[in-house]
This record gives C-alpha cells, sequence and structure tokens, in this order.
C-alpha cells in the first residue's frame, strides 16, 4: 500500500474514530477514552492532514472552525423552508384545559384522556436551524423573524455536540433533514467562563442566555469555539428518505444519527400528565443545569398534528406552559411618560437595576394610570419586580413604601437619558422624593393637549409630535415592512432633529435630493459610504409586497397577519382604499373595531397625503405571488352550512386555507362556493337566489383532493 493510500485510510479511520468519541462524550455522556487519549488522535489527525491537504474534508473534526466574515460584512438571510413560527405561552392549567378543548373541537373529539403527548423543557437559549443533506450539515440559520434568519453556518459549526455528518451505525441517514433546538450555555460552564474572561480582562457577560446570542452572531467563528455552546434538539420539520408516526419515534431516530437532545423529554398519556410534568419541571428548575421558564408540550402523533395545522402565528398541535416569575425588589427612581407609534401615552418606570431571572432590569412599563393607581406608586418607593412569564418585567407591589425625606443627593440619581443638555429633567417625567403619578394633561413631547380614551391617554399630534413621527418611520423602515435594517430609531431620530425627515414618506426622497445628501453626509458618524449604501438598500426597498407595504404604514391594529390577510382579499391598493367598513367586516377574521380602524385611517386626509407622498418617492406595493397549486378553491371564497361528517368545521376551514381559499361566515354575492353538509339552514336558500355554486360534503372532499 502506497504512502499517500495509507494516509487516506488512516484519516478517514481517525475521523470515524473521533466522531464517535464525541458522540460518547457529548451525546451519551459515557466517554471511553480520557481527554489525553482524545487530543492525541486529534492532533494524529491535524498532522495528516497538515502533510496531505488534500486529505481534509468538510466534515473533518478538524474543520470545525472557518473563516471569519470580512470586516463590515453581515450575515446572509435566508429565508426559511418552513417557517420558525411562535408556540401560544399559557400560564395556568385552567388555560392548558381550554387549548385542550380547542383541539379537541377542532379534531371532533369527547376527550383526550388518551392523547399521548410529548413533553420537555422550555429552554431560554437562542434558536436555530440545521439542514443536513445526504447526512452532511450544510447550512445552520439563526430564527431570525420565523421568516428568514441569518446563516450562522460556521458559528454553528464550532458548537461540539452538533454533529458535522450525521452517524449511520444504527439505521440509514435521511436524503434530507431540517432540524431545529435550541443553543445553550449550562450554567456552571458559564460562571467558569466568565471567571476565565474576568482573569483575562475581559468584560464579564450578563447571563448565559445573552452570551450564546451574543456568541451566535460573531464574525469569528474561533472566538465563537471558546463559548462552552451545546445545542438541544426539539424538532425536526422536513425529514426525506424517512418516516415515522409519533414525536417519540422521530426523536430516537434523531440519536441514532448523533443529533443531540436534553435528555429531558418524555412521552405522556392525558393532559394531567401534561400538567404534572410541568409542576415537576419547576419544582426541579435550580436543579436543572440549564435555564428555562416553561414546558413545551406537543401532541406526539404525527398524523394528528397534520390535521390540526396552523394559524398564522403558531402551530395548533403544541403550546408552551410558563412557569411562575422570578421576582426581587428595587427602588423606583422614576416614572416618565412615553410616546408611542400611535401616540399612547404609557407611564414607564425607571428602577435601580436589579438582576431579576438572569437578566437586568431597569426599565418596565406601568401600562396606564389605572395600574398604577391600583399598585399606589411613590417615588422612592421599594418595588417588588417580576418577569411575566420570564420574560417581560413588571411592577407586582410596593415592598416598602417611601417615608421622611429623600435621600442626599437624590436629584443627582435621576437616570441620564431623563435629563436634558441643560442638565433639567425633561417634561412628562415625576422624579421628586415620594411624587405620585398623574394622568398628562398635554403630550411632553410636543405640548399638544391629550385626549383620554378610557383608560389611556393619547397624544392626538400624530403627523407632527417627533416621537410618533420616528416611531413611524422605525415601522416604515421596520424588518416586518420595508426592512431598510441601515436605519434604526437612533438615527431616524438624528434625521428628524436635522430638518431631513417631517414624515415617514420623506425617507423615500432622501436620495433624490443632493443637497440632503450633502446635509446628511456632514452628520456625525455617517459619511459617504453609510450614506450610499443607505440609499442603495432604499432604491432596493421601492419594491415591496404589499403586506409589507400594509404593515409599514402603522395602522391601528393592523399586524403582519392582518395585512397578509388584507393583501390576499385585494390585491390592488386602489381597491382596498375603496373598501368600505361593511366590506372589510365581511372579511373572515377581520371584526367590526379593526375594519373601522382600517376605514377610518384611509378615509383621513393626512394619510392619503403619506401614501401620495410614498408613491412620489417611486415606492411600488406589489401584489402577493398567487399560491402554487391548482385548487379550485385558490383565491374563491367558500361558505360552509349544516354539519359535516367527514371533518370539523374547524378542520375544513384550514383545508380550504391551506390552498389559498378564504372562508366567510355568509352567503352574499362573492361567495363563489357553499359547501353544504347535513341539516342545512338558511344558506343555501340564498345561495340558489344568487346563483351560487352548491357543493356536497362528497364532492367537496374530492375538490380537495382527500378522495369522496
Amino acid at each position: 500500500m502506497s504512502a499517500p493510500t495509507k494516509a487516506a485510510r488512516r484519516a478517514a479511520e481517525l475521523r470515524q474514530e473521533i466522531a464517535r468519541h464525541d458522540r460518547l462524550y457529548y451525546i451519551e455522556s459515557a466517554p471511553e477514552i480520557s481527554d489525553a487519549q482524545y487530543d492525541g488522535l486529534f492532533r494524529e489527525l491535524q498532522d495528516l492532514e497538515a502533510k496531505h491537504p488534500d486529505l481534509v474534508t468538510s466534515d473533518s473534526p478538524t474543520q470545525r472552525v472557518g473563516a471569519p466574515l470580512p470586516e463590515g460584512q453581515g450575515f446572509a438571510k435566508v429565508a426559511h423552508e418552513v417557517p420558525m413560527l411562535s408556540i401560544d405561552s399559557l400560564f395556568t392549567g385552567d388555560e392548558v384545559r381550554e387549548f385542550e378543548e380547542r383541539i379537541l373541537r377542532f379534531l371532533g373529539l369527547e376527550s383526550g384522556d388518551e392523547l399521548a403527548w410529548s413533553v420537555e423543557p422550555k429552554f431560554d437559549g437562542v434558536s436555530a436551524s440545521l439542514l443536513y443533506e445526504d447526512g452532511l450539515l450544510v447550512r445552520g440559520l439563526t430564527r431570525g423573524d420565523g421568516v428568514q434568519g441569518e446563516d450562522v453556518t460556521a458559528n454553528l459549526r464550532t458548537v461540539r455536540n452538533i454533529p458535522l455528518r450525521l452517524s449511520d451505525a444504527v439505521r440509514p441517514v435521511p436524503d434530507r433533514l431540517e432540524v431545529r433546538g435550541e443553543v445553550l450555555i449550562e450554567r456552571s460552564a458559564f460562571d467558569a467562563f466568565n471567571a476565565q474572561r474576568e482573569e483575562a480582562g475581559e468584560a464579564v457577560l450578563a447571563n448565559p442566555r445573552n452570551a450564546t446570542s451574543g456568541a451566535i452572531r460573531r464574525n469569528a467563528p474561533a472566538e465563537v469555539a471558546r463559548y462552552p455552546l451545546e445545542f438541544h434538539l426539539w424538532a425536526a420539520p422536513q425529514l426525506e428518505g424517512a418516516r415515522f408516526a409519533t414525536q417519540t419515534e422521530l426523536t430516537a431516530a434523531l440519536r441514532d444519527w448523533g443529533l443531540p437532545d436534553s435528555g429531558y423529554a418524555q412521552r405522556v398519556i392525558g393532559l394531567d400528565a401534561c400538567i404534572e410534568y410541568h409542576d415537576r419541571m419547576e419544582a426541579q428548575r435550580a436543579e436543572i443545569p440549564f435555564d428555562l421558564d416553561g414546558i413545551v408540550a406537543k401532541l406526539d402523533d404525527l398524523a394528528l398534528r397534520e390535521r390540526l395545522g396552523r394559524t398564522a402565528r403558531a402551530m395548533r398541535w403544541q403550546y408552551a406552559h410558563k412557569f411562575q416569575a422570578l421576582e426581587a425588589t428595587t427602588t423606583l427612581r422614576a416614572i416618565e411618560i412615553s410616546v408611542g407609534v400611535n401616540g399612547r401615552l404609557t407611564p414607564r418606570a425607571h428602577l435601580e437595576p436589579v438582576h431579576v431571572g438572569g437578566v437586568t432590569v431597569t426599565h418596565t412599563t406601568l401600562h396606564n394610570a389605572d395600574n398604577v393607581a391600583a399598585l399606589n406608586l411613590q417615588i422612592g418607593d421599594q418595588v417588588f419586580v417580576h418577569r411575566a412569564g420570564d420574560v417581560i418585567p413588571q411592577i407586582s407591589g410596593v415592598a416598602k413604601a417611601a417615608t421622611g425625606r429623600a435621600p442626599a443627593g437624590w436629584k443627582n440619581g435621576v437616570p441620564a437619558e431623563l435629563v436634558d443638555e441643560s442638565g433639567d429633567v425633561k417634561p412628562g417625567v415625576f422624579w421628586k422624593w415620594r411624587d405620585a403619578f398623574v394622568p398628562p394633561e398635554t403630550c411632553p413631547a410636543c405640548g399638544a393637549a391629550s385626549v383620554n380614551e378610557g383608560k389611556y391617554w393619547r397624544c392626538p399630534n400624530t403627523y407632527a409630535c417627533p416621537p410618533q413621527v420616528a416611531g413611524r418611520t422605525a415601522a416604515l423602515a421596520g424588518r416586518r415592512a420595508f426592512e431598510i435594517d441601515r436605519l434604526g430609531e437612533k438615527q431616524i431620530v438624528q434625521l428628524i432633529d436635522a430638518g431631513l425627515l417631517e414624515t415617514p414618506g420623506d425617507l423615500f426622497h432622501l436620495d433624490r435630493d443632493p443637497e440632503k445628501r450633502e446635509r446628511l453626509v456632514a452628520l456625525e458618524r455617517w459619511g459617504a459610504k453609510s450614506v450610499d449604501n443607505l440609499f442603495e438598500q432604499i432604491e432596493e426597498r421601492r419594491r415591496v409586497p404589499l403586506d409589507r407595504f400594509l404593515v409599514g404604514l402603522s395602522i391601528p391594529e393592523v399586524g403582519p397577519a392582518t395585512a397578509r390577510l388584507l393583501a390576499i382579499s385585494h390585491p390592488d391598493l386602489a381597491e382596498l382604499e375603496a373598501a368600505t367598513e361593511d366590506e372589510l367586516q365581511h372579511l373572515n377574521g377581520i371584526g367590526p373595531e379593526v375594519a373601522r380602524a382600517i376605514a377610518l385611517w384611509f378615509a383621513d386626509e393626512r394619510n392619503q397625503a403619506l401614501l401620495q407622498r410614498l408613491a412620489n418617492g417611486g415606492v411600488e406595493p406589489q401584489p402577493l405571488a398567487a399560491v402554487s397549486g391548482d385548487s379550485p378553491f385558490a383565491g374563491k371564497t367558500v361558505v360552509f352550512t349544516g354539519s359535516l361528517e367527514s371533518m370539523t368545521r374547524a378542520e375544513a376551514k384550514h383545508s380550504v386555507e391551506s390552498v389559498g381559499g378564504k372562508v366567510a361566515s355568509s352567503v352574499s354575492s362573492k361567495t363563489d362556493y357553499l359547501v353544504v353538509g347535513g341539516k342545512p339552514g338558511s344558506k343555501a336558500k340564498k345561495a340558489a337566489e344568487l346563483g351560487v355554486k352548491v357543493l356536497l360534503e362528497p364532492e367537496f372532499r374530492e375538490s380537495l383532493g382527500k378522495g369522496a
């Protein structure tokens, strides 16, 4: 055997052996060799590859650390082939039982006592997606906004328990596999890592989750490799070349292929067992080595999941049952009236920094004047702070009321962000010792008289109040709308202060005025290159899907899901502008209040001026791409009447929507199909009068491709 052949054979043996020991150490927790012996194998492979560079393969353990990104280059954004949706968060046993009732109604079941659930911890880490093709890791993405994430493949390759190649020792690897999970740092490993950083003179990290998030988005994989990151799977939304009936079977296969899970997942029967698992995990919370904020329960049967499908934001077959929030006490330093995008004047608490559940809290919303009054807050009080759902910080009550005189130097402790350049406390701030909050008579930002709307107060000066203009411009440029990520809220405020922006629509005129370009270049922290990059992105974003355009307008009550519904039902903007409140109300998913808000928004002359300003700036909203497929229901409106025998009404509705159709509640001239079940009502008569095509249930199923 020639020397090159021997070297190739030995390199292959070493790669296989090192991968086996990685699996034993990271997945099975059953190492067979010492660290020194492992290091010896690794060094031998490094030496072989150094002498024979042609032997280096992409799945070699020596290639976990790739080259850093070129300076100034960000991560590429990649669309998720299957969106990474949210999970419905529930906080009580009653909410969990209501969730089950919705599932049972959808499936047409009387009892859930025999339903099997897969339950697992909800770790407080960073979600990531791994894609394997023919067993080889080819891509790793962050969650991003759920629709698209950032390509951080090089960084995820450094996570030692992520296999670069799937193992076929137990069963054949699939042709294609996407696995999703959480990137985490164990608490003890985090403490040790922080100690090393402190000894080396580096900044100490706040908590494991922030450290993980920061590491995953670093541009230098060699630096990421220093972090004690781990990956624990929780889903596999794409799988080609293998089939399974349950989550339990699928998870076992994923482990066989070398993918790590936490080891805490269980299969249980019935909802009571899910709740018991939640309570047990919460009681053991401090003993579990990773931060977690609840549990996730998923129906184990994959066929039932397919039937249930999804809503606009979440899967119907799973929920998160959150733990009780953690709590701490701190001092209330001030209450500031903040001005929201749509003018709502919201009291916001400023606190002495306090560590709550792994996060340092300095601010929290107080929601409204009624909430402040109910808490009986005064400036200087010692207050209880907790993280609602372990996420949103909240003040839950007064631990010790402020009494007597103010401590020495109290004014000097007012948070710097609440003090203007002259050293005076800004308008709309309550900071004096034992001051009590009172509802604002005027807007602190523009001085306009405030308007009372129930328990809320609002600044009506929507189109000239600087924070509202800044907020609406930020929403227009935000990731859910035009996605101009080179322009953040701080830069927008800077442009408003410099007189370069007066309305959100002015954003698309910046690059059309040479004088504005020169003024922009001269601003602090800008420059010719930054301005050119911004203008290039503005030009690229002038053609935007209609649903994103609508989100960017900051229409009250119109978020991404409602915007998409409007864009599907009214693919032309002019048609949507002309839609009446009654027409909008007939869209499935839009109620009277939302319909009224939309109609009023388009009827306002100032909003029409904004639309015209955007159009003059070259903005062209684009119709959404049609749903692929040849379904007769694509783009059609369907109404159901009577009881269906082969599926529930909810399941039938989901089936129509999944092929691009719309479901309405009443028959009208815009109805395309009426599906008739047993005991039809008056809708059948009205359909006959209007000439609407009627389908019996077997015909409906056949049209769906489900058979008679």
